[in-house]
């Protein structure tokens, strides 16, 4: 691969971390929901704001330190990577998550442009995966959960786009 794929490749990466394209970005897709709207639950629809937010927090916190940490330990499946409540416990709650949901794709974004991080090397303490593979599966995770946060916005009548 020449420097300038590489730089292309990384660029790409950095973009749909973004939420570039087609998809819904983080900020606005959180931005000004009501709090008495975050532990509401529509009907017939599994999840609350609240659950989805800290949903997108955990995993993506989940695959940042795998991509960087060998002494990293994932959360059970499934229940660690879901809160134990519909509803945040207060606002505090609600706008940390939403806080460390930012530093984290922003470390995501800084190892995927780290020139001297190898996107296609194995991480050796893995099996098989690489950091363009979880750099993918952030975004592609991110946009689906996203779209749910989206779309139970809609049904709760708390979205204006």
């Amino acid at each position: 691969m020449t420097q300038n794929q590489d730089e292309s490749l990384r660029q790409h990466l950095l973009y749909l971390l973004s939420g570039g394209g087609a998809h819904a970005k983080f900020d606005d897709v959180v931005k000004g929901l009501p709090p008495k709207l975050r532990g509401a639950k529509p009907a017939k629809f599994p999840h609350t704001p609240w659950m989805l937010l800290e949903h997108l927090r955990i995993a993506q916190w989940d695959i940042l330190e795998f991509s960087h940490n060998a002494k990293h330990v994932s959360p059970q499946w499934p229940s660690g990577y879901w809160p134990k409540t519909e509803a945040p416990p207060n606002a505090a709650a609600w706008n940390e998550s939403i806080a460390q949901f930012r530093r984290d794709l922003k470390a995501m974004e800084k190892l995927v442009a780290h020139p001297k991080t190898d996107l296609f090397a194995r991480i050796p303490w893995g099996d098989g995966q690489t950091i363009l593979r979880e750099a993918l599966l952030v975004a592609d995770h991110n946009a689906y959960h996203l779209g749910q946060l989206l779309d139970v916005r809609r049904l709760l009548g708390a979205w204006e786009g």
